[in-house]
C-alpha cells in the first residue's frame, strides 16, 4: 500500500503540491490534470525521486525520506521519453544493467532477459542497437528494464505521449497486462476506461478522486 500523508511540495517560492493525503490500494490508478497541475511531481514522490517539503510518503510502511534505496527497488519508474531511461547501446546490455546492480546471477539475468523479450515479441532484437529501435520498441524496452527488477509497483509518467496510434495501442495493452500495481500519469483519457481509479489534480490539489466514468467527465468539464 502507498500512503501519502498531508504532503506539500515547493520549489523556491513556487508550491506545486498542497496538502495531499491519499491511500493508493487499487491495481490500476490513473492521475490526470492540466500541465503544471502537480501530477508529475506527485509521481516522482512515489519512489523517492523527489522528497516532500512537508508530510510523508510511505510505501508498504517504508518512508521515502529514510528508505530511498529499498523503495526504489519496490517502485519502478517509467519516464515519458524512453531515451532518458535507456542507458546502454545494445538491448540485452540495457536489460542486464539493473539486474547486475541488484546482484542477480548470470543465469537469472539470462533467464529474465529471455522471458521479457519473449513477452514483448522482441527476441530477435536482443543484440539490436537500442537507439535504432522504433518509438514503441523503445518504450517497451524501458518498461522491460523496470520489470526485470521485480518491483511491486510501477509508476509511468505519460508513457504513450510520444507514440503513434499503433505503438500507443501496443504499449497500452502491455500496461493492462502487467501483474504489478500501476500508477499512470497521462493526458490520454482513452487509456483510462478500464482503470480502477482516476485522481484529478488542479493547481497542486486533488480535486476529484473516483472511478473513470465519474472522474474523467468531471475533469473534462473543469477544463472547458
Amino acid at each position: 500500500m502507498i500512503n501519502i500523508h498531508n504532503v506539500s511540495l515547493s520549489y523556491a517560492d513556487r508550491t506545486v503540491l498542497r496538502d495531499v493525503s491519499l491511500s493508493l490500494t487499487e491495481r490500476r490508478i490513473a492521475v490526470i490534470g492540466a500541465n503544471g497541475s502537480g501530477k508529475s511531481s506527485f509521481a516522482r514522490m512515489l519512489n523517492g525521486l523527489v522528497l516532500p517539503t512537508e508530510g510523508e510518503v510511505e510505501i508498504d510502511g517504508l518512508n521515502t525520506r529514510t528508505h530511498g534505496k529499498d523503495i526504489r527497488q519496490k517502485v519502478g519508474f517509467v519516464f515519458q521519453n524512453p531515451d532518458n531511461q535507456i542507458v546502454f547501446p545494445v538491448v540485452e546490455e540495457d536489460l542486464a544493467f539493473g539486474m547486475k546492480n541488484l546482484g542477480f546471477s548470470k543465469e537469472k539475468i539470462a533467464q529474465k532477459t529471455d522471458e521479457i523479450l519473449t513477452r514483448y515479441d522482441m527476441r530477435d532484437l536482443r543484440e539490436h542497437p537500442a537507439h535504432l529501435l522504433s518509438g514503441g520498441q523503445k518504450q517497451l524496452l524501458a518498461i522491460s528494464g523496470v520489470l526485470v527488477m521485480e518491483p511491486s509497483y510501477i509508476i509511468m509518467d505519460e508513457p504513450t505521449t510520444l507514440l503513434d496510434l499503433r505503438n500507443k495501442r501496443r504499449v497500452s495493452e502491455a500496461i493492462m497486462a502487467l501483474e504489478q500495481t500501476v500508477i499512470l500519469i497521462s493526458h490520454d483519457l482513452d487509456l483510462l476506461h478500464d482503470f480502477d481509479r482516476v485522481i484529478v489534480f488542479d493547481e497542486g490539489r486533488v480535486v476529484e478522486d473516483n472511478i473513470p466514468s465519474v472522474a474523467v467527465p468531471a475533469y473534462v468539464k473543469r477544463m472547458t
